[in-house]
């Protein structure tokens, strides 16, 4: 198996440990009428209803092992997931819907859930399954506004390069679901949301925006991340005016850690990046090398990132090496994009910018990877690249500065032969990066 190959293989391990059926078997199970939820023990006997509700690439994925669980006890729900990632299910609902860019059908999904959400009642259970992408697919129309202002706010902060934290603040004050609305809105039913981390740390109420978890922004935040990102001007008026207004006082707050909703509402983390790691530490250790995770909190700019992983890389490429050694790195990087004409994703375009700085220094390999499957509007989950990657384009008569100009990541690697597909994942905790160093 050569270097590239082992690499990839690394990484299917990693995704293959963040399984959400798998995981969601080892955190639920049921002993007669006593439902365990790692260490929360529910008598199920008095209750009326249990309701599962979803968002998220790994939530279809989820129910299922949950409906084997719960079986005749389960009342009913309604999932929504990726279009490609639905799974079949027997008591829940599932609509596939717009992700990264949202559309009509989680709108019209979203307004399933909500009422799902409304009608449980003190009596009732509500299980609620949360994994990455939830934000997108989660969603609803503010007043006065269309799902077209929605888009264009999307598209806007994602091209300046925010961070899924600074993004979903804006997104939690734009909806009557998320920044802990939908736990209000179960109130007082009983509320345990599942949890499936794509945000480095783990903070719930970031994650899918949290919309079962008290939210720690403000309206005067959402408006000072547009402020600080010169968008003001590229915000539809119509979302920047909603935002203005509740900075001002004249909307209300989202839910604040004191509402007696969250005192009957527990979020769970059962799944993240680390898990993904130490699952490709102890692939790489059974292929003989040398393995350490440096981090599963890598965030930044990939500009600076690329510079960054590439003197740590050549610290260790330069001593004198008693066994091959991996690097590994978990979290989720950002693109700052300057061009219209190129397609890719931060994972292509970081690997694009190694392969750079690796022509004429061989013995590295360098994979970076979306866990989810799917690496920005492509049907790569990333790629890989060596010092043959700039040989390979000179042999092919592609410049490899071109096409990060064009932040053209996709056809690049496509030409070159570094995409790697592995199809939808089912599961999402962010992305993975793999260093094999072997000289």
């Amino acid at each position: 198996m050569n270097p590239r190959q082992t690499a990839i293989e690394i990484l299917l391990k990693a995704i293959e440990q963040v399984n959400p059926a798998h995981l969601i078997n080892q955190s639920v199970s049921m002993t007669g009428n006593l439902l365990k939820i790692n260490e929360i023990i529910i008598d199920i006997s008095p209750i009326k209803n249990i309701f599962v509700i979803g968002f998220g690439k790994a939530s279809a994925a989820m129910a299922t092992s949950l409906e084997q669980i719960l079986q005749s006890r389960l009342t009913g729900g309604h999932i929504i997931t990726k279009y490609g990632h639905s799974v079949p299910l027997k008591r829940i609902g599932v609509t596939e819907a717009g992700h990264p860019i949202p559309d009509q059908a989680g709108v019209a999904a979203t307004a399933i859930i909500s009422s799902i959400a409304d009608s449980a009642d003190k009596d009732d259970l509500v299980i609620c399954l949360i994994s990455g992408g939830g934000s997108a697919l989660l969603t609803d129309i503010p007043d006065g506004c269309s799902l077209d202002d929605l888009i264009k706010l999307n598209d806007s902060l994602l091209k300046a390069g925010t961070d899924i934290k600074e993004l979903n603040t804006v997104r939690k004050h734009l909806s009557a679901v998320k920044g802990g609305w939908l736990a209000k809105r179960a109130f007082p039913a009983r509320i345990v949301s599942l949890i499936l981390s794509d945000v480095t740390g783990d903070p719930p109420d970031v994650i899918a925006s949290g919309p079962t978890v008290a939210d720690t922004t403000t309206y005067s935040d959402a408006v000072s991340i547009i402020k600080r990102s010169c968008l003001e001007s590229q915000v539809p008026s119509r979302i920047f005016n909603i935002l203005e207004s509740g900075a001002s006082g004249q909307r209300q707050e989202t839910p604040k850690a004191d509402d007696p909703v969250f005192g009957n509402t527990s979020n769970i983390i059962i799944g993240n990046n680390k898990m993904a790691l130490e699952a490709a530490a102890r692939a790489a250790l059974s292929m003989g090398y040398d393995c350490k995770i440096i981090t599963d909190q890598l965030t930044g700019n990939v500009t600076e990132v690329s510079s960054a992983l590439f003197g740590e890389v050549m610290q260790i490429r330069n001593k004198p090496l008693k066994q091959k050694s991996c690097l590994l790195y978990g979290g989720e990087t950002t693109v700052k994009v300057t061009a219209d004409n190129g397609m890719g994703g931060r994972n292509q375009h970081l690997a694009l910018l190694f392969a750079k700085l690796l022509n004429n220094i061989p013995g590295v390999t360098f994979l970076s990877a979306g866990t989810d499957g799917t690496d920005g509007p492509t049907d790569a989950a990333g790629s890989v690249s060596d010092a043959a990657t700039a040989k390979n384009a000179e042999m092919l008569k592609i410049n490899i500065d071109d096409y990060i100009k064009r932040f053209d990541s996709y056809n690049f690697f496509k030409q070159e032969g570094g995409l790697i597909k592995t199809g939808p994942t089912l599961t999402n905790v962010m992305d993975i990066i793999v260093v094999l160093i072997d000289e």
